[in-house]
């Protein structure tokens, strides 16, 4: 190796050990010395994740983080994200993990890596009764809502090919834009649907199409194998000694359903 050739590679070395964590795995070890976890999280689906009364995030992934950051004897401190920013939050360190109500598919881990699945819901369009909508087909020509780079964004940009579709920011938004007519539907998830359902009878709204049954699993960067390790033994405990049941049942009333593991 020629002279030059040893400076370009000493020099690559030093601009990669210059990067702020940005390459190097974070491991257990480093989140207990630092003592603390920050966990990204939505807090516009509840009751996955909302502001309380003071203005504190609450909710199910809240008290899953709370539950993690216990059994890590770490400090929490939960950050606030959306759809389109938490994986931008977490490949550049602002958050150690995600628990964002992510659901698992195999596009999203060509960027990260998930645990096994913590929680599950399902993934709606809903719309208004007059409009008759059995299949993807039915969207041409409608105005359908939906959360920016969320799961039903994808599945309905690729599967209802004469939708006109309206990317929000957020849940919040996009359900917004369906009350106010500004759309015609919404994709969005059950819990979400159900609660606009409830909130506004005069609007008819109901369940047109089911996308998908989505398993949600905390978020890490690739390459935090040890980390990973760690969180899906963490998940395995708390689903066994039943205090991820409980934490099921404060929130949605319900015992938690089977979910499939990898």
């Amino acid at each position: 190796m020629n002279r030059r050739m040893m400076l370009t590679g000493a020099g690559g070395a030093l601009a990669l050990a210059a990067l702020p964590g940005m390459l190097r795995a974070q491991t257990v070890d480093e989140l207990i010395r630092k003592k603390k976890i920050m966990v990204g999280m939505l807090v516009d689906i509840p009751p996955f994740g909302s502001m309380g009364p003071d203005q504190k995030p609450i909710g199910f992934d809240a008290d899953v983080a709370a539950l993690m950051a216990k059994y890590m004897g770490v400090e929490l401190e939960i950050v606030p994200v959306t759809g389109p920013n938490r994986i931008p939050y977490l490949l550049t360190n602002r958050v150690d993990v995600l628990i964002a109500t992510f659901g698992i598919t195999p596009e999203r881990a060509k960027q990260v890596w998930f645990s096994i699945p913590y929680s599950v819901l399902e993934v709606w369009v809903t719309g208004a009764k007059k409009h008759n909508v059995t299949s993807f087909a039915d969207l041409k020509g409608l105005r359908v809502a939906v959360a920016r780079a969320s799961t039903q964004d994808q599945v309905l940009t690729r599967e209802a090919q004469g939708a006109q579709m309206l990317r929000f920011d957020d849940d919040a938004t996009a359900g917004q834009a369906l009350l106010s007519g500004r759309a015609d539907m919404l994709g969005c998830n059950h819990l979400q649907a159900l609660q606009l359902i409830k909130d506004n009878p005069a609007l008819e709204l109901e369940r047109k199409l089911v996308l998908s049954r989505q398993f949600q699993g905390i978020t890490l960067r690739r390459g935090q194998l040890e980390l990973l390790q760690w969180i899906n033994t963490f998940l395995y405990f708390v689903k066994n000694n039943g205090e991820l049941n409980d934490i099921n049942k404060k929130w949605f009333g319900e015992d938690l359903p089977p979910m499939p593991t990898f």
